[in-house]
């Protein structure tokens, strides 16, 4: 089945000065996210379903729409503290409340696809909704349509996109097609985006796509041609669309200054139901902009069902791989493309098509070209070792089995006399750059590593020489969460250290003041800046920050003896902390802490997040970072014992609106 695209069409730069961009901050303008189905065309893959709503305030538990073994149209009141999977408190109402309208479509799950849990049914509900309090006007009459093509399941709320899940299966039934006095049931609609005069802006750090559900996931960098280009993975859901498999693709933003982003197309959508998609790099080849990725189809299929096993077949026989080229729609149901490929640029900016060519059995596949020109790939999920090619398209052959030694979602990059290589979530090496690939050393095992909250960083080079870090955050126990960049700081050593990037704070929005109670806003974000005086022989302070009933609190404690900063009371990664979960951890081998040095603290409370997130930079060497379920920050005090706080300014942040309204 071909899938139809809604395409999430940006804005291109300002033109304004950098000194009046800097002070208005750091922007991602999107176009607002409206679609017309007026003049929509209409496909036969699928159908619509359009109906006129007129919510009342009075929201109660009400089926409004059924059709028996297909589709359910319901409004209901959903629990404020369940935040879990579609995220709906995101959108609370001004009493606390959280309305929420869904549709549930009956899935028959194809036969013999690979089980996310053990008795899954054979009909299984897909859910998309949206909670009222996100729309501009909550109540009073709307437009619905539910739109199904054969690859998507999507709710749209008066033209704009509310809610989207990536199909596996096909209707339980379809033999209810026709109209009523309140609901008409048509074709699929191709709905077709509107220009519009206004846009929508949203900060770039700490960015997720727009929408209750909707978040950042493994995050790949690089600078080509003068932009920087984040491609991300867009999930929906926490890793539990398309039925608990994923259902993510690389989405793609791009700047040229660092205050000025534009979001593109995405650079690998999904278009076939078989498709759910995983980590990959850009890179640069024969001047060319590629994007690599993999394809999770094992997720989907068993192995035997996908090319997996003759890939690693023409592997064994001839000792590099073939290039399988392959078509939508997939013909043979008995062989899907599962492993790595690539999207390639147009113009070098954007405009990326598949190329529809299997190059390896890889799903993670980390694609570079080394300092000689050659193309490399280290080989992550569903296969291992760094290879080798002369050729994009097939001859990828093994240079080492046992290279790199471990992690998942690997970067690998130099920077000066070192080499790193930076592995997913918890791993990390160094050596000299002039040492053997044998001669890594453990920068977890010493505690040295750069792990600062963010999960599976991407480390970029600047031309200035300036290193940029990238990932997400964890929240809410679930995959994805917001976009966070740091810049990185080379000790003579080879130890990285990082600290906010200056381009990229937040925007002040009320002039500093000194607190004398403690007292913040809940519904409000804040940058606290002090000076900390350590005695000679050092000391601890400890910030608590609690909500105003104070039944929810955090700790954060720096010890300028151990040289440790921690959340709560979390370990190190040596120590079996957990730094990617971004809840209580705690980093080691603090630096620029024998004198007086700043720290500066970022509160963001904010409702999609269902928690305060706190940044913390510490004496601009080192960060960290962490996600505060069920905590909104109302109250602060310190702790302090051998160290001495002054200066306390605290600064209100404009943070980013999530919701619909532009």
């Amino acid at each position: 089945m071909k899938a139809f695209r809604v395409l999430l069409i940006v804005l291109g730069l300002l033109a304004a000065p950098a000194n009046v961009a800097a002070k208005k901050g750091s922007y991602v303008l999107l176009r607002s996210n409206t679609f017309s189905f007026s003049e929509a065309k209409t496909s036969p893959e699928g159908f619509s379903v359009k109906a006129i709503l007129t919510l009342s305030e009075s929201v109660k538990d009400t089926m409004l729409y059924a059709i028996p073994n297909l589709l359910s149209v319901r409004l209901s009141r959903h629990d404020p503290k369940d935040i879990r999977r579609h995220n709906y408190p995101a959108g609370k109402m001004a009493d606390g409340s959280v309305p929420v309208l869904e549709a549930s479509l009956m899935i028959r799950l194809p036969e013999g696809c690979t089980p996310v849990r053990d008795g899954q049914p054979e009909v299984q509900e897909m859910v998309i909704g949206v909670p009222l309090g996100l729309l501009d006007k909550p109540f009073g009459r709307h437009e619905m349509v539910l739109n199904y093509d054969g690859v998507t399941w999507d709710m749209y709320l008066d033209g704009q996109l509310v809610d989207r899940d990536f199909v596996l299966g096909s209707p339980a039934s379809m033999a209810h097609e026709g109209s009523s006095s309140s609901l008409t049931i048509s074709k699929a609609y191709v709905p077709q985006p509107k220009k519009e005069k206004h846009a929508h802006r949203v900060p770039v750090q700490y960015f997720t796509p727009r929408g209750h559900n909707t978040w950042v996931g493994d995050v790949a960098t690089l600078w080509y041609k003068g932009r920087y280009h984040v491609f991300y993975l867009l999930d929906r859901r926490g890793h539990e669309s398309k039925f608990g498999r994923g259902g993510h693709y690389f989405e793609h933003l791009s700047t040229a200054d660092f205050l000025h982003w534009t979001e593109h197309e995405a650079a690998v959508p999904i278009e076939e139901q078989w498709e759910t998609l995983g980590t990959g790099t850009p890179f640069v080849w024969h001047d060319t902009l590629f994007i690599s990725y993999g394809m999770h189809t094992s997720r989907i299929w068993p192995a035997e069902r996908t090319s997996t096993p003759r890939q690693w077949q023409y592997i064994k026989e001839h000792g590099e791989s073939e290039a399988l080229p392959f078509a939508y729609p997939i013909s043979n149901m008995e062989d899907f493309p599962s492993g790595a490929s690539y999207s390639i640029s147009a113009n070098g900016v954007a405009n990326f098509r598949k190329s529809h060519v299997l190059i390896h059995p890889a799903e993670n596949p980390t694609i570079y070209t080394d300092r000689d020109g050659r193309l490399c790939m280290l080989a992550n999920y569903g296969a291992r070792g760094m290879w080798t090619s002369d050729r994009l398209d097939g001859g990828w052959h093994c240079l080492s089995e046992d290279f790199p030694p471990g992690g998942d979602c690997t970067f690998i990059f130099r920077w000066g006399d070192y080499d790193y290589i930076v592995g997913g979530f918890t791993h990390m090496w160094m050596k000299s750059a002039s040492a053997q690939t044998d001669e890594y050393i453990d920068m977890v095992a010493s505690g040295k590593d750069l792990y600062d909250g963010l999960s599976v960083p991407s480390i970029c080079e600047l031309p200035n020489g300036r290193h940029l870090m990238a990932g997400w955050v964890e929240m809410n126990r679930h995959w994805g969460g917001p976009l966070v960049i740091r810049e990185l700081i080379q000790y003579p050593d080879g130890c990285i250290g990082s600290r906010f990037m200056p381009e990229l704070m937040p925007k002040l929005i009320a002039k500093s003041r000194e607190p004398r109670d403690g007292m913040l806003s809940p519904q409000k974000s804040y940058l606290l800046t002090f000076d900390v005086e350590p005695e000679a022989t050092g000391g601890q302070l400890s910030l608590h920050l609690s909500s105003d009933d104070t039944q929810q609190e955090c700790v954060w404690t720096l010890d300028t003896r151990e040289r440790t900063a921690r959340f709560g009371e979390g370990k190190s990664l040596r120590n079996g902390g957990q730094p990617q979960r971004a809840t209580d951890f705690a980093i080691e081998s603090l630096r620029g802490i024998e004198k007086p040095f700043t720290v500066r603290i970022i509160i963001l409370n904010n409702p999609k997040f269902g928690g305060s997130l706190l940044d913390v930079e510490i004496a601009g060497q080192r960060t960290m970072i962490s996600h505060r379920e069920g905590l909104n920050v109302g109250t602060f005090r310190f702790e302090s014992d051998g160290l001495t706080i002054r200066k306390l300014e605290v600064n209100e942040i404009e943070t980013a609106q999530f919701g619909f309204k532009n």
